[in-house]
């Protein structure tokens, strides 16, 4: 039985998908909120947000992800990041899936990922939860009504939390799986409630496939200046590094959060939404996301609420510190109307360094930028994946590598080029921690980060005097208006210098060691501005 608006293009059933219960097809925010109501997935809370728990899994589960091993990718996926499937093992695991779904309701979105029409990839998802629908409604972008009459699925993803997988039977890893075949366009994900998963599917799939075009992917945020989409600046970093405070700058035109392609025509998101962390979010510090968790429609996740008054409280972090609010971009007051941006005139890598080393901003010459991507320091911050609990530095490339199927030179090289041709000046900003290591020093200052961004997409820094940091070789401001000079350099804020100076030495070593494996893919001038 299918209910809602109808695809009459293409059904599940003409996908070979049969014998389920109601099938909702393309359901509105407010027929969405009302099934997961009634079906006890939630409630309605403050100004008509949701708010859902996702029980045991409140991150990714990135060891749990697969990669179908099929001729067509066999030698393009990078397997060293990427665990295999056979394709056996995964039609076991479809069949076994349909097999549960019989007689079970399910909802349908159709959507597109990509805000230029000329790179889309159009994605069906298929949720066992309604919420999930809701979710991956304001994440990806919505057809408008006339375009769902002709909507046929280039990929079509089936999530169904109640189905446990067998490992022995479906060769993965857990009872939890992530499975991508590029061959039936299908992904499967299985025994996880974090809809997170959706989404990062998603970019995913297009980190594979846009390359082919000449198409960078890129894990960033975006934004560009009022009334000038040339002035385009991308925040590349991972989770818990700033990319989606720092880009909602009210003066700046707000692109996308988190997930961008850059083409020979410029930027565009592959969003139509924002997925925000809400630990210790304040209407004093970000106003415009701290208000969109009491409007209509907006997923809160795994925050702990007053049971009486439904008050969010924004600072207790017992069920997760990755807390997160999931709202249409146009709860942004400042946000693009079409998603799209100019070739970035600025590139920024944001990076969260635990050990305390890295000074809050710092300009890269091309072939830095090159060796700061491939290289991708940062620090996993608690709760974006199980486990995490506290900050863990670590190397993860292209700022992204739970999410790049190929080889991350590909990625690399495609956005060496597209600096060079379009002439970005790049820069590396550091939002971790000051005055010493996570549990000595404290966070860097959100107010010193924005004013030293400003700084750097307004031009002002071209007129500062810079130093040459003596660790890792790039350009660093003296002083910058507006932010206290002891801040512009690291090692002044330690009580220990000594301390400073050994956290420093290890910092290169790490550095040094992790680049050694991208050594024999590149160029001789990203060699040259390697550290250690």
């Amino acid at each position: 039985m299918t209910i809602g608006r109808v695809n009459l293009a293409q059904k599940l059933d003409d996908q070979g998908i049969t014998g389920l219960g109601n099938v909702h097809y393309n359901l509105t925010e407010p027929a969405l909120m009302e099934a997961a109501v009634a079906r006890q997935e939630g409630k309605i809370g403050q100004g008509g947000a949701f708010l859902v728990t996702t029980g045991a899994f409140t991150g990714r589960s990135p060891k749990d992800k697969h990669v179908v091993r099929t001729p067509s990718v066999e030698d393009t996926i990078w397997w060293e990041n990427n665990a295999a499937m056979e394709p056996e093992a995964f039609d076991r695991l479809y069949d076994d899936m349909l097999a549960h779904m019989k007689g079970r309701d399910y909802f349908v979105q159709d959507l597109y990922a990509g805000a230029d029409a000329q790179h889309r990839l159009d994605v069906r998802v298929v949720t066992e939860l309604a919420w999930h629908g809701l979710f991956i409604r304001h994440l990806l972008r919505r057809p408008a009504r006339e375009e769902l009459e002709s909507f046929a699925p280039d990929f079509t993803i089936i999530n169904c939390p109640s189905f446990k997988a067998d490992p022995a039977r479906h060769g993965c890893r857990s009872d939890t799986v992530i499975a991508l075949n590029f061959d039936r366009k299908l992904i499967l994900i299985a025994n996880t409630e974090y809809a997170g998963e959706n989404k990062k599917s998603v970019f995913t799939l297009l980190n594979y496939l846009l390359p082919e075009k000449g198409v960078m992917p890129m894990h960033c945020s975006a934004n560009h200046a009022v009334g000038n989409p040339v002035d385009t600046a991308v925040f590349f970093g991972l989770s818990g590094t700033g990319k989606t405070t720092l880009s909602a700058d009210p003066a700046r035109v707000l692109i996308g959060d988190d997930e961008h392609g850059w083409s020979d025509r410029g930027t565009f998101n592959f969003e139509g939404g924002c997925y925000a962390k809400t630990i210790s979010l304040s209407a004093e510090a970000e106003p415009e996301i701290y208000a969109t968790t009491k409007k209509f429609g907006t997923v809160i996740e795994n925050m702990v609420f007053d049971p009486e008054t439904l008050e969010l409280d924004f600072e207790d972090a017992s069920l997760t510190q990755n807390m997160r609010c999931a709202y249409p971009l146009d709860y942004i007051s400042n946000a693009s109307k079409d998603g799209l941006g100019g070739h970035p005139k600025n590139v920024i890598l944001l990076t969260c360094d635990a050990y305390g080393v890295l000074p809050p901003i710092a300009r890269l010459t091309p072939a830095q930028a090159m060796y700061h991507f491939l290289s991708g320091f940062t620090s996993k911050t608690p709760g974006t994946e199980r486990g995490v609990v506290e900050p863990i530095p670590t190397f993860s490339t292209c700022f992204g590598a739970p999410f790049m199927p190929r080889r991350p030179e590909a990625y690399g090289k495609l956005l060496q080029e597209k600096i060079a041709k379009h002439g970005a000046s790049c820069w590396l900003v550091n939002t971790g921690w000051t005055g010493g290591a996570y549990g000595t020093g404290k966070r860097m200052p959100i107010k010193a980060t924005r004013a030293l961004l400003t700084a750097a997409l307004d031009g002002t820094l071209e007129g500062v005097q810079f130093r040459k940091d003596p660790n890792c070789g790039f350009e660093v401001p003296v002083d910058v208006p507006g932010v206290d000079a002891k801040l512009l350099d690291p090692r002044s804020t330690w009580a220990d210098t000594a301390a400073y100076d050994a956290q420093a030495k290890k910092l290169v070593g790490m550095f040094a060691d992790n680049f050694a494996q991208y050594v024999p893919f590149i160029d001789a001038d990203v060699k040259a501005a390697a550290i250690g």
